[in-house]
């Protein structure tokens, strides 16, 4: 659900901008700050590429394998809480206040920071004062980025944070295990992730279809602000994702623990949406990057619901 977390931070922040007033570019630059401080909580998963380092692997299936049994320790506990993330929000506001040259923001930031870690380090150890480092890391590196890419106040930062950082554990209720919510209270707010339908399968192609629905998302918000529509960009050539629905009697039945055989060769199909070019035409235009994201994101849309629904009638 990586890129689902940073298309939903996106479309919100966007929406409610160009809601209330904001330019064009204004909306644009507060939804890609959300986006991007909505993947910050994933890199728990940096833990993994370690983990695995030490695991003895023969193959592409074992490591993978593998990878998520190691990131299992510290993904989604210490970086996917709420209160962690509206506390970190908080230090990014100080922070790109110092940046600004408020020099006394500092060390504000700097105890926020420094009681994430601490909080950390009481609850997990070492491993969980490592992960929530490279979260912290993170949320300042974004930070620093956006004040000076595209001059985001402290006020807008703060908010664009919080868009990200707490939007990010609802996009996980569906995969693998639920988040922490409240961590480090020891309190449990959900013991499982949400199941959408009883069979497995159903319910990855589910989740998929929740994840491609965020692209849609952004894609319409995205278009919407200077009142373009997703007609001008969709080609025939998306309607080729319809015979991927074959798949369901030819491939083996995609769990969320074996979906990679599916997972990627459904993706291949979005390569329908590139549009051949002319020897004497490379040029690489707005207009022809959307016709290939519009076109391609239809083809496997239709390709998981054909799938589906194939798959339930067999």
């Amino acid at each position: 659900m990586f890129i689902g977390h940073a298309m939903v931070a996106f479309a919100i922040a966007a929406a409610v901008a160009a809601r209330y007033g904001y330019s064009r570019e204004r909306a644009l630059a507060l939804g890609i700050a959300a986006g991007a401080f909505a993947t910050v909580p994933d890199v728990d998963m940096s833990y993994a590429v370690f983990g695995l380092l030490k695991t003895s692997v023969t193959g592409v299936f074992d490591a993978t394998e593998a990878f998520w049994a190691t990131s299992t320790l510290v993904h989604r506990v210490v970086t996917h809480s709420l209160l962690v993330g509206a506390l970190a929000a908080v230090g990014v506001a100080f922070w790109s206040r110092a940046d600004a040259g408020e020099w006394w923001a500092y060390p504000v930031a700097g105890v926020v920071f420094a009681g994430l870690i601490a909080a950390a380090f009481a609850e997990t150890g070492l491993l969980g004062t490592a992960v929530m480092l490279a979260f912290v890391v993170a949320a300042l590196a974004v930070t620093i980025v956006m004040r000076r890419w595209k001059a985001l106040s402290s006020r807008a930062l703060f908010a664009t944070a919080l868009v990200g950082f707490l939007s990010h554990p609802f996009g996980d209720l569906f995969t693998g295990s639920a988040p922490r919510l409240l961590y480090p209270l020891d309190v449990t707010v959900l013991a499982g992730r949400i199941t959408l339908y009883p069979d497995p399968t159903m319910h990855l192609i589910g989740a998929f279809l929740i994840e491609l629905a965020t692209i849609w998302l952004a894609l319409v918000v995205y278009l919407s602000l200077d009142g373009r529509s997703l007609d001008s960009y969709l080609n025939r050539r998306a309607t080729l994702g319809g015979g991927y629905a074959a798949a369901a009697v030819l491939l083996p039945a995609p769990t969320l623990d074996t979906s990679y055989h599916f997972v990627f060769s459904v993706l291949a199909l979005g390569a329908v949406g590139v549009r051949p070019r002319r020897p004497t035409n490379w040029a690489l235009t707005e207009a022809r990057v959307l016709d290939a994201v519009v076109t391609g994101l239809a083809a496997i849309t239709l390709a998981v619901i054909g799938y589906g629904v194939v798959y339930l009638a067999i």
